[in-house]
């Protein structure tokens, strides 16, 4: 499956030890905290921030529990960006984050600073999963030679070449757009494809609420221009 042969099954329990249940993205202005009480007091970090600090600190098993914190926030993400493609089985869902899961835990990159930052770092890495296996398939349906899958059978469910080329399309339209303009990719990356509120987005790159409407609006111009069809909307209440 990947380099060092480790299996999704084996990962997929690691992250699962509680009962109840990865290349660095945008950056954060600061941690999130937890809601004000009802005398109005500011409370303290967020276990999610706690736990984002225990792992940049380097204790064993923070990255776990913080996972387990926000599993169904990542199946949530998993589900909106496998949603386009047919055939799609529950299975996928999970395999798609244990890989994005994986590429974290193989990284050496920051894995964010508040709960809203680490979905949208977890996302980025579910897209660039996407992407190598758009890229391997097409490869493979063009003969271009036996590329190496990097997700379980699960996931290989027969997809149309026109809906791999559609996700490579977009990467591209985003790519050309980056170049010039970085925020706006990852404003669409918080968007559409973590899901993140137009406040959220903002707590994430440290910028206005008004310069995020902004941003989207741009952000979404320019993949209209460059790809055509229908504009990008939010993923946020289509998965929840």
């Amino acid at each position: 499956m990947n380099d060092n042969n480790r299996s999704v099954g084996h990962v997929h329990g690691a992250m699962l030890r509680s009962a109840s249940r990865p290349s660095p993205g945008p950056t954060s202005s600061g941690g999130d905290r937890e809601p004000a009480s009802e005398s109005g007091e500011a409370q303290g970090p967020s276990e999610a921030t706690i736990l984002l600090e225990a792992h940049r600190r380097g204790e064993p098993g923070a990255l776990d529990r913080l996972v387990d914190l926000v599993y169904d926030d990542l199946r949530r993400i998993a589900r909106s960006q496998l949603r386009k493609r047919s055939g799609r089985r529950e299975l996928e869902t999970t395999a798609l984050v244990n890989e994005a899961y994986l590429r974290l835990i193989e990284g050496s990159g920051l894995v964010g600073s508040s709960r809203q930052h680490f979905l949208a770092v977890c996302a980025r890495a579910m897209r660039f999963v996407l992407i190598d296996f758009a890229r391997e398939r097409i490869a493979q349906k063009r003969g271009g030679g036996q590329a190496e899958a990097t997700l379980e059978e699960d996931l290989l469910a027969p997809a149309a070449e026109e809906e791999l080329a559609n996700v490579l399309a977009l990467h591209d339209a985003l790519e050309e757009i980056g170049s010039s303009a970085p925020r706006l990719v990852q404003v669409v990356e918080c968007r559409y494809f973590a899901g993140l509120s137009l406040e959220e987005t903002a707590e994430v790159l440290g910028v206005s609420t008004r310069t995020v409407e902004r941003d989207w609006r741009l952000a979404r111009a320019h993949l209209r221009r460059i790809l055509g069809g229908p504009e990008l909307v939010e993923s946020r209440g289509s998965d929840r």
